[in-house]
């Protein structure tokens, strides 16, 4: 334990998701390391981003207006959308430059363990944009682990009357990856998912 102050930056910091208390400990130290200059630069980007970012109206995505820039492109396909997890997974959806159309961001996961239901995620507001909008698809792209399916699973069974394509983004086996360190999961869903090739 460090004294005062010091280790007030240090617990600060180990409650910051992925930062364990090693990690905290070489940040803090850093910081007292660092330019001074440094160190306001970083306080003050985190006081502006807390002052101006807010979610998105629509699709709840990180903005600083009303709406996201997803959301405000009129280029986007307003007919095609994709359900993720948080908005880092928005990201990671957009550096693959396949997918044209617009996001709904649900907030989580359902997860029984940590006492998260659908009424705690953004699935109303979900169900009321297809109702609102002229939704052809809905793509699922909840992770691929057990909280991701779960709420994939209930996601489908909600959007079964409603009227839209429900489409699961495809999983499997990574490029460069081999048969043998694949678990059972996703092997089964490599084998589910395939490709035909060729008719005989």
């Amino acid at each position: 334990m460090y004294e005062g102050v010091v280790q007030d930056l240090i617990d600060e910091l180990g409650r910051l998701p992925g930062i364990g208390p090693k990690s905290a400990q070489r940040i803090a130290f850093h910081l007292l390391a660092a330019d001074p200059a440094d160190v306001e630069r970083l306080a003050e980007v985190l006081k502006v981003v807390k002052a101006k970012v807010r979610f998105c109206e629509r699709c709840f995505n990180v903005a600083e207006g009303p709406e996201c820039r997803i959301c405000a492109d009129p280029r986007r396909d307003a007919r095609l959308l994709c359900v993720v997890e948080e908005p880092k997974d928005v990201m990671a959806m957009e550096k693959a430059r396949e997918f044209k159309g617009r996001y709904h961001v649900l907030g989580g996961a359902i997860d029984p363990m940590e006492g998260i239901g659908p009424n705690d995620l953004h699935v109303m507001e979900l169900l009321r944009r297809l109702t609102d909008e002229n939704i052809d698809e809905v793509l699922i792209a909840t992770n691929p682990n057990i909280r991701g399916e779960a709420t994939a699973a209930y996601l489908i069974r909600q959007l079964r009357d409603v009227g839209v394509t429900v489409s699961r983004l495809a999983s499997g086996l990574p490029v460069g990856g081999d048969l043998e360190y694949a678990d059972e999961v996703t092997l089964g869903r490599a084998i589910e998912g395939r490709k035909v090739l060729q008719h005989v």
